[in-house]
Protein backbone atom coordinates (compact mmCIF):
# COMPACT_ATOMS: atom_id res chain seq x y z
CA UNK A 1 0.00 0.00 0.00
CA UNK A 2 1.23 3.58 -0.73
CA UNK A 3 0.46 6.60 1.58
CA UNK A 4 1.54 10.21 1.06
CA UNK A 5 2.09 11.85 4.35
CA UNK A 6 1.38 16.40 4.00
CA UNK A 7 0.17 18.88 6.33
CA UNK A 8 0.35 22.58 7.50
CA UNK A 9 -1.43 23.92 3.84
CA UNK A 10 -2.13 26.95 5.60
CA UNK A 11 -4.80 27.89 3.34
CA UNK A 12 -5.58 31.77 3.42
CA UNK A 13 -2.30 32.88 4.65
CA UNK A 14 -1.67 36.39 4.11
CA UNK A 15 1.90 36.95 3.80
CA UNK A 16 2.67 40.09 5.36
CA UNK A 17 -0.62 41.26 3.49
CA UNK A 18 0.12 39.90 0.52
CA UNK A 19 -2.57 36.84 -0.31
CA UNK A 20 -1.44 33.50 -1.83
CA UNK A 21 -4.25 32.09 -3.78
CA UNK A 22 -1.91 31.70 -6.65
CA UNK A 23 0.70 29.88 -4.65
CA UNK A 24 -1.42 27.65 -3.29
CA UNK A 25 -3.30 26.77 -6.22
CA UNK A 26 0.35 25.71 -8.20
CA UNK A 27 0.84 23.54 -4.97
CA UNK A 28 -1.98 21.53 -4.89
CA UNK A 29 -2.32 21.10 -8.26
CA UNK A 30 1.45 19.77 -7.81
CA UNK A 31 0.21 17.36 -4.99
CA UNK A 32 -2.39 16.00 -6.92
CA UNK A 33 -0.20 15.43 -10.26
CA UNK A 34 2.40 13.99 -7.06
CA UNK A 35 -0.47 11.45 -6.28
CA UNK A 36 -1.17 10.57 -9.88
CA UNK A 37 1.82 10.27 -10.82
CA UNK A 38 2.96 7.74 -7.82
CA UNK A 39 -0.01 6.03 -7.87
CA UNK A 40 -0.84 6.96 -4.11
CA UNK A 41 -3.54 5.14 -2.72
CA UNK A 42 -4.56 6.98 0.59
CA UNK A 43 -3.95 10.40 1.46
CA UNK A 44 -3.15 11.87 5.20
CA UNK A 45 -3.53 15.27 6.06
CA UNK A 46 -2.09 16.00 9.80
CA UNK A 47 -3.94 19.57 10.06
CA UNK A 48 -3.70 23.41 9.92
CA UNK A 49 -5.62 23.09 6.56
CA UNK A 50 -6.70 26.96 6.86
CA UNK A 51 -4.47 29.65 7.77
CA UNK A 52 -7.73 30.83 9.98
CA UNK A 53 -10.57 29.43 11.61
CA UNK A 54 -12.84 31.02 9.31
CA UNK A 55 -11.30 31.44 6.41
CA UNK A 56 -12.07 33.21 2.95
CA UNK A 57 -13.84 31.84 0.28
CA UNK A 58 -10.78 31.18 -2.55
CA UNK A 59 -9.60 29.21 0.07
CA UNK A 60 -12.68 27.05 0.55
CA UNK A 61 -12.54 26.88 -3.28
CA UNK A 62 -9.08 25.75 -3.26
CA UNK A 63 -9.78 23.15 -0.67
CA UNK A 64 -12.76 21.55 -2.20
CA UNK A 65 -11.58 21.29 -5.61
CA UNK A 66 -8.34 19.44 -4.70
CA UNK A 67 -10.00 17.08 -3.14
CA UNK A 68 -13.21 16.42 -6.10
CA UNK A 69 -9.92 16.41 -8.22
CA UNK A 70 -8.86 13.31 -6.68
CA UNK A 71 -12.08 11.54 -7.46
CA UNK A 72 -11.39 8.83 -10.02
CA UNK A 73 -7.61 8.81 -8.82
CA UNK A 74 -5.64 5.60 -7.43
CA UNK A 75 -5.91 7.61 -3.87
CA UNK A 76 -9.48 5.93 -2.69
CA UNK A 77 -9.24 6.79 0.96
CA UNK A 78 -8.56 10.53 2.64
CA UNK A 79 -7.97 11.28 5.88
CA UNK A 80 -7.52 15.05 6.90
CA UNK A 81 -7.89 16.40 10.34
CA UNK A 82 -7.79 19.47 12.32
CA UNK A 83 -4.89 21.60 13.43
CA UNK A 84 -4.72 24.62 16.01
CA UNK A 85 -5.72 26.51 13.09
CA UNK A 86 -8.21 25.10 11.68
CA UNK A 87 -11.99 25.71 13.25
CA UNK A 88 -13.53 22.05 13.95
CA UNK A 89 -16.89 23.10 12.91
CA UNK A 90 -15.37 24.55 9.46
CA UNK A 91 -13.96 21.42 8.61
CA UNK A 92 -16.90 19.24 10.28
CA UNK A 93 -20.06 20.98 8.28
CA UNK A 94 -19.78 18.74 5.42
CA UNK A 95 -18.59 16.09 6.98
CA UNK A 96 -21.38 13.29 6.02
CA UNK A 97 -21.15 14.24 2.05
CA UNK A 98 -17.06 13.62 2.05
CA UNK A 99 -17.43 10.22 4.28
CA UNK A 100 -19.97 9.39 0.98
CA UNK A 101 -16.30 10.57 -1.46
CA UNK A 102 -14.29 8.02 1.44
CA UNK A 103 -12.79 11.78 2.79
CA UNK A 104 -12.86 11.27 6.27
CA UNK A 105 -12.47 14.73 8.14
CA UNK A 106 -12.15 14.98 11.85
CA UNK A 107 -12.06 19.09 13.17
CA UNK A 108 -12.07 17.56 16.98
CA UNK A 109 -11.45 14.93 18.81
CA UNK A 110 -14.46 12.72 19.19
CA UNK A 111 -16.04 12.09 22.80
CA UNK A 112 -16.40 8.07 21.48
CA UNK A 113 -12.65 7.04 20.67
CA UNK A 114 -13.66 4.25 18.46
CA UNK A 115 -14.93 7.06 16.52
CA UNK A 116 -11.64 8.64 15.43
CA UNK A 117 -10.58 4.87 14.12
CA UNK A 118 -10.57 4.91 10.22
CA UNK A 119 -11.05 2.09 7.79
CA UNK A 120 -9.02 2.14 4.72
CA UNK A 121 -10.01 -0.42 1.91
CA UNK A 122 -9.42 -0.67 -1.75
CA UNK A 123 -12.30 -0.74 -4.71
CA UNK A 124 -13.11 -4.33 -3.24
CA UNK A 125 -14.08 -3.33 -0.16
CA UNK A 126 -10.72 -5.30 1.59
CA UNK A 127 -9.48 -3.73 4.92
CA UNK A 128 -5.73 -2.30 3.98
CA UNK A 129 -4.66 -0.04 6.54
CA UNK A 130 -6.46 1.89 9.69
CA UNK A 131 -5.68 5.26 10.61
CA UNK A 132 -6.41 6.34 14.51
CA UNK A 133 -7.07 10.04 13.69
CA UNK A 134 -5.62 12.69 16.31
CA UNK A 135 -6.65 16.33 15.40
CA UNK A 136 -5.34 19.09 17.80
CA UNK A 137 -6.16 18.64 21.07
CA UNK A 138 -7.70 21.22 22.20
CA UNK A 139 -7.46 22.01 26.28
CA UNK A 140 -11.23 20.61 27.08
CA UNK A 141 -10.22 17.39 25.75
CA UNK A 142 -6.52 17.22 27.75
CA UNK A 143 -7.93 18.50 31.05
CA UNK A 144 -10.77 16.65 32.43
CA UNK A 145 -11.63 17.81 36.55
CA UNK A 146 -9.18 18.47 39.04
CA UNK A 147 -7.76 21.51 39.88
CA UNK A 148 -4.14 23.26 39.02
CA UNK A 149 -1.92 25.12 41.30
CA UNK A 150 0.70 26.45 39.23
CA UNK A 151 1.56 26.89 35.33
CA UNK A 152 3.76 23.70 36.13
CA UNK A 153 0.88 21.84 37.07
CA UNK A 154 -1.35 22.65 33.98
CA UNK A 155 1.90 21.57 31.66
CA UNK A 156 1.64 18.01 33.25
CA UNK A 157 -1.62 17.92 32.91
CA UNK A 158 -2.00 18.65 28.91
CA UNK A 159 1.37 16.26 28.77
CA UNK A 160 -0.30 13.35 30.96
CA UNK A 161 -3.56 13.89 28.80
CA UNK A 162 -1.75 13.75 25.15
CA UNK A 163 0.03 10.49 25.90
CA UNK A 164 -3.09 9.16 27.38
CA UNK A 165 -5.62 9.90 24.41
CA UNK A 166 -2.91 8.27 22.15
CA UNK A 167 -2.97 5.08 24.65
CA UNK A 168 -7.18 5.27 24.38
CA UNK A 169 -6.64 5.50 20.42
CA UNK A 170 -4.35 2.23 20.50
CA UNK A 171 -5.96 -0.04 22.66
CA UNK A 172 -8.86 0.67 20.54
CA UNK A 173 -6.77 -0.61 17.79
CA UNK A 174 -5.87 -3.51 19.01
CA UNK A 175 -7.80 -5.77 17.38
CA UNK A 176 -6.83 -4.84 14.01
CA UNK A 177 -3.41 -6.05 14.94
CA UNK A 178 -4.74 -9.77 13.92
CA UNK A 179 -5.23 -8.84 10.04
CA UNK A 180 -1.36 -7.99 9.72
CA UNK A 181 -2.29 -4.14 8.00
CA UNK A 182 -0.28 -1.24 8.66
CA UNK A 183 -2.05 0.86 11.74
CA UNK A 184 -1.11 4.60 11.33
CA UNK A 185 -1.93 7.36 13.71
CA UNK A 186 -1.87 11.16 12.90
CA UNK A 187 -0.97 14.37 15.22
CA UNK A 188 -0.52 18.08 15.30
CA UNK A 189 1.35 19.26 18.25
CA UNK A 190 5.20 19.72 18.96
CA UNK A 191 7.36 16.31 19.47
CA UNK A 192 10.56 16.59 21.86
CA UNK A 193 13.59 17.23 19.54
CA UNK A 194 11.25 18.76 16.52
CA UNK A 195 13.38 21.42 15.18
CA UNK A 196 11.68 24.53 13.87
CA UNK A 197 13.18 27.66 11.50
CA UNK A 198 10.02 30.10 13.29
CA UNK A 199 8.87 30.21 16.57
CA UNK A 200 6.05 27.44 16.54
CA UNK A 201 6.28 26.25 20.33
CA UNK A 202 3.10 28.02 22.11
CA UNK A 203 0.85 25.69 21.03
CA UNK A 204 -0.34 24.50 24.70
CA UNK A 205 -0.51 27.16 27.30
CA UNK A 206 3.56 28.01 26.79
CA UNK A 207 4.95 24.52 26.57
CA UNK A 208 7.35 23.58 24.75
CA UNK A 209 7.53 19.72 24.02
CA UNK A 210 4.05 18.29 24.26
CA UNK A 211 5.22 14.39 23.97
CA UNK A 212 8.49 12.37 23.30
CA UNK A 213 8.81 10.01 20.50
CA UNK A 214 9.11 7.23 22.96
CA UNK A 215 5.55 8.03 24.63
CA UNK A 216 3.73 6.61 20.90
CA UNK A 217 2.64 3.79 21.13
CA UNK A 218 4.50 0.89 19.47
CA UNK A 219 1.06 -0.77 18.11
CA UNK A 220 1.69 2.47 15.12
CA UNK A 221 3.91 1.40 12.26
CA UNK A 222 3.57 5.56 11.29
CA UNK A 223 2.95 8.58 12.92
CA UNK A 224 2.19 11.01 10.38
CA UNK A 225 2.50 14.74 12.62
CA UNK A 226 1.49 18.44 11.82
CA UNK A 227 2.75 21.80 13.10
CA UNK A 228 6.25 22.05 12.91
CA UNK A 229 6.81 23.12 9.44
CA UNK A 230 10.56 21.63 8.66
CA UNK A 231 10.27 18.10 7.44
CA UNK A 232 12.01 16.06 9.76
CA UNK A 233 11.69 12.80 11.30
CA UNK A 234 11.70 12.63 15.58
CA UNK A 235 14.87 11.60 16.94
CA UNK A 236 16.09 8.11 15.83
CA UNK A 237 12.20 6.87 15.00
CA UNK A 238 12.02 7.21 11.13
CA UNK A 239 8.53 6.01 11.35
CA UNK A 240 7.65 8.78 13.38
CA UNK A 241 7.61 12.35 11.46
CA UNK A 242 6.68 15.85 10.57
CA UNK A 243 5.97 16.42 6.17
CA UNK A 244 6.56 19.94 6.82
CA UNK A 245 4.28 22.76 5.09
CA UNK A 246 3.58 22.92 1.82
CA UNK A 247 4.90 26.58 1.24
CA UNK A 248 6.98 28.71 3.04
CA UNK A 249 5.24 30.19 5.64
CA UNK A 250 7.58 32.95 6.28
CA UNK A 251 11.33 34.38 5.40
CA UNK A 252 12.53 32.35 8.07
CA UNK A 253 11.73 28.93 6.32
CA UNK A 254 13.25 30.13 2.86
CA UNK A 255 15.96 27.57 3.24
CA UNK A 256 13.86 24.65 4.85
CA UNK A 257 13.50 22.01 1.75
CA UNK A 258 9.48 21.56 1.59
CA UNK A 259 8.12 18.41 0.79
CA UNK A 260 5.88 15.51 0.92
CA UNK A 261 6.00 12.19 2.64
CA UNK A 262 5.77 9.27 0.76
CA UNK A 263 5.34 5.89 2.90
CA UNK A 264 5.35 2.20 0.82
CA UNK A 265 3.91 -0.73 3.01
CA UNK A 266 4.00 -4.22 2.12
CA UNK A 267 1.58 -5.52 4.59
CA UNK A 268 1.99 -4.60 7.98
CA UNK A 269 5.87 -3.46 7.46
CA UNK A 270 6.71 -0.28 6.23
CA UNK A 271 8.89 -0.70 3.75
CA UNK A 272 10.78 2.72 2.75
CA UNK A 273 10.20 6.34 3.42
CA UNK A 274 10.64 9.02 0.39
CA UNK A 275 10.59 12.66 0.75
CA UNK A 276 9.81 14.40 -2.75
CA UNK A 277 10.87 17.95 -2.92
CA UNK A 278 7.63 19.93 -3.51
CA UNK A 279 8.74 22.96 -5.98
CA UNK A 280 9.53 26.42 -5.34
CA UNK A 281 6.47 28.43 -6.83
CA UNK A 282 7.25 31.96 -5.99
CA UNK A 283 10.97 32.80 -4.47
CA UNK A 284 11.45 34.25 -1.30
CA UNK A 285 14.60 35.85 -0.48
CA UNK A 286 16.41 37.93 2.63
CA UNK A 287 19.19 40.29 1.71
CA UNK A 288 21.27 41.28 5.04
CA UNK A 289 24.34 43.46 5.50
CA UNK A 290 25.35 47.29 5.17
CA UNK A 291 23.20 49.40 2.62
CA UNK A 292 25.27 49.54 -0.58
CA UNK A 293 25.96 45.74 0.16
CA UNK A 294 21.89 45.57 0.39
CA UNK A 295 21.62 47.35 -3.16
CA UNK A 296 24.11 45.32 -4.69
CA UNK A 297 22.47 42.14 -3.79
CA UNK A 298 19.41 43.41 -4.41
CA UNK A 299 20.83 44.34 -8.52
CA UNK A 300 22.49 40.76 -8.71
CA UNK A 301 18.49 39.17 -7.53
CA UNK A 302 17.38 40.64 -9.81
CA UNK A 303 19.06 39.97 -12.88
CA UNK A 304 18.34 36.22 -11.91
CA UNK A 305 15.36 34.57 -13.71
CA UNK A 306 12.99 33.68 -10.94
CA UNK A 307 9.57 32.18 -13.02
CA UNK A 308 6.11 33.32 -13.76
CA UNK A 309 5.95 34.77 -10.10
CA UNK A 310 7.52 37.57 -8.85
CA UNK A 311 10.11 36.94 -5.85
CA UNK A 312 8.75 38.29 -2.13
CA UNK A 313 12.28 39.96 -0.49
CA UNK A 314 13.27 41.14 2.55
CA UNK A 315 16.23 43.31 3.43
CA UNK A 316 18.25 43.79 6.96
CA UNK A 317 20.10 46.57 6.78
CA UNK A 318 22.61 46.93 9.60
CA UNK A 319 24.28 50.03 9.88
CA UNK A 320 26.36 52.53 13.03
CA UNK A 321 24.45 55.68 11.62
CA UNK A 322 21.09 56.90 11.13
CA UNK A 323 20.19 57.91 7.26
CA UNK A 324 17.01 59.50 6.84
CA UNK A 325 14.51 57.89 4.47
CA UNK A 326 16.26 54.91 4.23
CA UNK A 327 13.23 52.84 3.44
CA UNK A 328 11.97 55.37 0.41
CA UNK A 329 15.95 55.43 -0.78
CA UNK A 330 15.77 51.17 -0.73
CA UNK A 331 12.15 51.16 -2.41
CA UNK A 332 12.74 53.83 -5.13
CA UNK A 333 16.20 51.55 -6.24
CA UNK A 334 14.08 48.64 -6.10
CA UNK A 335 11.22 50.34 -8.73
CA UNK A 336 11.41 48.76 -11.97
CA UNK A 337 13.54 45.62 -10.92
CA UNK A 338 11.90 41.92 -11.42
CA UNK A 339 11.24 41.46 -7.00
CA UNK A 340 9.18 42.70 -4.95
CA UNK A 341 10.59 44.77 -1.53
CA UNK A 342 8.17 43.24 0.97
CA UNK A 343 9.62 44.48 4.25
CA UNK A 344 12.80 46.85 5.37
CA UNK A 345 14.12 46.43 8.34
CA UNK A 346 17.38 48.48 10.36
CA UNK A 347 19.32 47.23 13.10
CA UNK A 348 21.64 49.52 14.46
CA UNK A 349 25.16 48.17 15.18
CA UNK A 350 25.96 48.97 18.65
CA UNK A 351 23.09 49.69 20.16
CA UNK A 352 21.93 48.68 23.51
CA UNK A 353 19.53 45.89 23.48
CA UNK A 354 17.48 47.66 26.30
CA UNK A 355 16.95 50.57 24.01
CA UNK A 356 13.43 51.08 22.32
CA UNK A 357 12.12 49.20 19.64
CA UNK A 358 12.37 52.29 17.22
CA UNK A 359 16.25 52.45 17.38
CA UNK A 360 16.60 48.83 18.20
CA UNK A 361 14.93 47.84 14.89
CA UNK A 362 12.56 45.83 16.70
CA UNK A 363 9.12 46.08 14.48
CA UNK A 364 5.87 45.19 16.39
CA UNK A 365 5.00 42.69 13.14
CA UNK A 366 7.67 40.89 14.08
CA UNK A 367 6.07 39.75 16.99
CA UNK A 368 3.47 37.45 18.29
CA UNK A 369 0.69 37.90 20.95
CA UNK A 370 2.80 35.87 23.58
CA UNK A 371 5.68 38.06 22.67
CA UNK A 372 3.88 41.38 23.45
CA UNK A 373 2.80 39.77 26.55
CA UNK A 374 5.68 38.70 27.73
CA UNK A 375 7.65 42.19 26.99
CA UNK A 376 5.06 43.99 29.25
CA UNK A 377 5.92 41.62 31.73
CA UNK A 378 9.60 42.48 31.54
CA UNK A 379 8.86 46.54 31.57
CA UNK A 380 6.78 45.98 34.43
CA UNK A 381 9.51 44.08 36.01
CA UNK A 382 6.97 40.98 36.77
CA UNK A 383 9.57 38.24 38.46
CA UNK A 384 10.00 34.73 36.65
CA UNK A 385 7.89 32.67 38.57
CA UNK A 386 4.89 35.10 38.51
CA UNK A 387 5.51 35.99 34.92
CA UNK A 388 5.61 32.35 34.29
CA UNK A 389 2.25 31.76 35.99
CA UNK A 390 0.64 35.10 34.23
CA UNK A 391 2.21 33.52 30.81
CA UNK A 392 0.14 30.13 30.60
CA UNK A 393 -3.32 32.34 32.30
CA UNK A 394 -2.91 34.77 29.42
CA UNK A 395 -2.19 31.82 26.87
CA UNK A 396 -4.94 29.99 27.76
CA UNK A 397 -7.80 32.75 27.81
CA UNK A 398 -5.97 33.71 24.69
CA UNK A 399 -7.29 30.00 23.34
CA UNK A 400 -10.64 30.21 24.97
CA UNK A 401 -11.33 33.15 22.72
CA UNK A 402 -9.98 32.11 19.92
CA UNK A 403 -12.40 28.90 20.38
CA UNK A 404 -15.38 31.27 21.29
CA UNK A 405 -14.57 33.08 18.22
CA UNK A 406 -14.66 30.37 15.70
CA UNK A 407 -17.89 29.05 17.34
CA UNK A 408 -19.49 32.30 16.67
CA UNK A 409 -18.30 32.86 13.47
CA UNK A 410 -19.80 29.47 12.32
CA UNK A 411 -22.88 30.02 14.05
CA UNK A 412 -26.01 29.96 11.29
CA UNK A 413 -27.50 33.07 10.99
CA UNK A 414 -31.24 33.66 12.11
Amino acid sequence: MRILHTSDWHLGQKFLHNDRETEHRLALDWLRHCIETHRVDALIVSGDIFDVGNPPNYALQLYYRFLTGLLGTSCRNIVITGGNHDSPSTLDAPRELLQALNIQVLGAAPENPEDALFELKDEQGRLLAVVAAVPFLRDRDLRQGGNTTSGFDRVARVREGIVQHFQQLAACAEPYRQYKIPILATGHLYAFGAASSDKQDNIYLGDVANIEAGQFPDIFDYVALGHIHRAQAIGDAAHIRYSGSLLPLSFSEVKDDKSVCLLDFEGQKLKSIEQIPVPVFRRLKTIQGDLEGVKESLQRFAERPHGSLTPWVEVMIETDQYVPQMDVQLRDFAAGMDLELLKIRVTRIGVHPDSDAETSGVALEDLDVADVFKKRCEQFQIPDAESSALMQTFLELRQWMQENQDATLNQPAA
